[in-house]
């Protein structure tokens, strides 16, 4: 195709290693690496240079997102082989995440001239985020809040024998009118934003409901990759049907794909060398760091400051 020829296929070179690191603190923070991304190509690129911006706000969502998708799947293949993955459980999740997913996705392509209104969303939502994330207690204490109110309550036990010959024991986990209430916002924003639906899933099913941190953490991802690959697919279509199949930056996702698929296989290999609590204060900071300079771009696209 002539717009391949056109491309410059060496600018975007840098991106290799970072999208390794960025995919491997995702793995190790477990965050989404679209919230990482997302203010790299807005904040970062801008200032490389004008031959490094994007499209605009929508197309730097939706290729942190498409990118994000690669990423997760090699995390998803270390679980899935490990055996730790317990699907009937996050099918209920499924079947609230993925629809709101797609609506949220198809705002975006609705608002993707927004710029302004875009960032200033993603602003705010990475400044809600960093309090939480800061104050987020560990899995070790989650687990045993309010064990004994969990027994007995009739749900049906599960048994998930992992590949290493480990059993957990645990009763299916039950959604609710809150617990949908919470993964439709966290999917709606997924699909808008790039990132909440990760930051939702492993709360209700270790806190809420009880289920061991490692099949909670595998199966949260299986929710995660089919939730961002259905809001990914209808956000790379949206782009492509407004601005062509050059919409989709293919000089820097040839980089970000394989760095995230080699970065989500390092992270898992490092878990341990770095203590959660100290990867889980390092994201929120940097959180509240990208809010501010996001909110600060839209204030300033908005004429708050002045051009």
């Amino acid at each position: 195709m002539e717009f391949l020829a056109d491309l410059d296929w060496t600018r975007y070179w840098f991106m290799f290693p970072v999208s390794m690191g960025v995919a491997t603190t995702a793995m190790l923070s477990g965050i989404g690496g679209a919230a990482l991304f997302a203010p790299i190509f807005l904040i970062i690129f801008p200032i490389l240079g004008p031959d490094f911006v994007l499209a605009g706000t929508a197309a730097a969502i939706g290729t942190a997102l498409m990118t994000e998708v690669f990423g997760f799947s090699s995390g998803f293949v270390g679980y899935y082989r490990k055996k730790l993955i317990h699907f009937r459980s996050a099918f209920p999740f499924l079947m609230v995440s993925v629809p709101v997913a797609i609506v949220g996705a198809l705002l975006l392509a609705t608002l993707q001239y927004q710029e302004a209104l875009l960032k200033g969303a993603y602003a705010l939502l990475m400044l809600i985020l960093a309090p939480i994330i800061f104050r987020h207690h560990p899995p070790e204490q989650i687990v045993t809040e309010g064990q004994d109110e969990f027994e007995g309550t009739g749900r049906e036990p599960i048994s998930v024998t992992a590949a290493d010959g480990q059993v957990y024991n645990f009763k299916k986990p039950k959604q609710g009118a809150g617990g949908a209430a919470t993964t439709g916002v966290g999917s709606f924003l997924t699909g808008l934003l790039g990132v909440g639906v990760g930051e939702v899933i492993m709360p209700q099913l270790v806190k809420r409901n009880h289920v061991p941190v490692p099949v909670a953490a595998a199966t949260s991802v299986f929710i995660v990759i089919v939730t961002i690959a259905a809001a990914s697919f209808t956000q790379v279509s949206a782009l492509i049907a407004a601005g062509g199949v050059n919409a989709i930056p293919w000089n820097l996702v040839c980089y970000t794909i394989p760095g995230v698929i080699i970065g989500g296989q390092i992270g898992p290999r490092l878990q341990g060398a770095i203590s959660q609590r100290t990867m889980e204060k390092t994201i929120a900071t940097l959180f509240g760091i990208i809010g501010l300079a996001m909110g600060f771009i839209a204030l300033r696209e908005l004429g708050v400051f002045g051009a």
